[in-house]
């Protein structure tokens, strides 16, 4: 079965119509919806991962766990799902939850989405991660200002979208 997104009006409301994952062919004033979830450790470090080198977008970038709501599913369920698949963790009972959404427009293009930024935090350790090697070339509890680094050499994933969740 072909995974389908729900896609959303300029103000973030359902337009009850879906479209094909990937399928870049919204108008300038539709949108899909992405979801990203920030996890921060106790001792205030963040999980981060390392795309794959064959990726055709952005290989061996450094990102936070995220992807595509899929069509009927909740922001916060897209949350949960995703940070799950990605890390093996289960975030449902963490402390912590929704932070803020941006917007991404490229005209033209036919790939507008809204992105709802989450952070949880979570007491765990490297017994607790578990990765998909798929997608993931490594992953490393990271400090801010290692963040910042990653993001100042160009390779850190919407750094400038996300950065308050860091704070």
């Amino acid at each position: 079965m072909e995974e389908r997104w729900d896609i959303y009006d300029k103000n973030k409301q359902p337009t009850g119509r879906t479209m094909k994952r990937n399928d870049w062919t919204l108008k300038d004033d539709e949108y899909h919806l992405t979801v990203l979830g920030v996890i921060r450790r106790t001792d205030g470090k963040f999980l981060i991962t390392k795309r794959v080198m064959t990726k055709a977008w952005a290989p061996g970038w450094w990102e936070v766990s995220g992807g595509a709501a899929q069509a009927g599913e909740a922001s916060y369920d897209a949350v949960l799902r995703e940070v799950k698949e990605e890390t093996g963790l289960d975030v449902k009972d963490a402390e912590g939850g929704y932070m803020f959404t941006y917007k991404r427009e490229n005209p033209g293009e036919g790939d507008n989405y809204f992105v709802d930024v989450y952070r949880f935090t979570l007491d765990i350790d490297d017994k607790d991660v578990n990765f998909q090697e798929a997608e993931i070339d490594g992953y490393m509890f990271a400090t801010i200002d290692e963040i910042k680094a990653f993001a100042e050499e160009g390779i850190f994933l919407h750094y400038d979208s996300i950065k308050k969740v860091f704070e």
